[in-house]
């Protein structure tokens, strides 16, 4: 297996702005799951752990150039990173019905459902020219078919509408002006981390490397503070 002479901007990119994320969202992740290990508790750190095993599949690869294990690797860092959205949608669901409506077999249901359309990415790696390349013909950076950001852009969609959604309802709910004050971190935070996971999709559809530059320093800015504003607005809440 051959290693690529990795650049000052890919070790900027990938294992400087990117490592921040990847050590921040664990770390948000241990803070959650350090006050109680409840359902709930698990739900809202899933968000910040399926993000960061991503990432760090995304170091692992960074280097590689071997075609067929970089592709199936940034296959499962997509899968990691987008999947996250996710576990908002439950999370926001027990919040707006309570786990007597949205019993844990449902919770599970729904994140399955949602994973198994994830994985139906993958069949489109396998038709030239309909999923994503990435080669020395790329700079090994991942170049985005149209076929696969439509599907991307559906499947992400699928579960951030209906989160935004759901969050506006909770929101209309409290009548507390404190409660009001944090959910609206809480959803800020998530619109950021939002723009930040179009503007992924954009850059690797755009296969442009000034754009893939930009919004790679505007990324770790997005997803850091969105983090945190959901964490404070919410995660930092949630007790025994």
């Amino acid at each position: 297996m051959v290693l690529l002479q990795l650049t000052p901007t890919r070790i900027l990119i990938i294992y400087i702005a990117q490592g921040a994320v990847f050590a921040f969202f664990l770390y948000l992740a241990f803070k959650i799951l350090g006050r109680d290990r409840k359902r709930l508790n698990v739900i809202f750190a899933g968000f910040y752990i399926t993000p960061a095993i991503g990432l760090f599949i995304n170091f692992i690869y960074g280097p590689l150039t071997d075609e067929g294990i970089v592709l199936f690797l940034n296959f499962l860092t997509n899968f990691g990173i987008f999947y996250a959205p996710i576990f908002m949608v439950v999370f926001e669901l027990i919040l707006l019905k309570s786990e007597k409506v949205i019993t844990p077999a449902k919770q599970i249901l729904i994140l399955i459902i949602y994973a198994i359309a994830m994985f139906c990415m993958f069949f489109f790696l396998l038709i030239p020219g309909y999923g994503v390349e990435i080669n020395a013909g790329t700079n090994w950076s991942p170049k985005w078919y149209p076929p696969f950001f439509i599907y991307l852009v559906i499947i992400e969609s699928l579960a951030i509408v209906p989160s935004i959604y759901l969050a506006l309802k909770i929101y209309a709910k409290f009548e507390d002006a404190l409660l009001k004050k944090k959910w609206r971190y809480f959803i800020f935070g998530f619109l950021f981390l939002v723009i930040f996971m179009y503007g992924i999709f954009v850059s690797n559809y755009l296969a442009d490397s000034t754009f893939r530059l930009i919004m790679g320093s505007i990324s770790i800015i997005l997803a850091i503070s969105g983090g945190y504003l959901m964490y404070k607005g919410v995660g930092q809440q949630l007790q025994k």
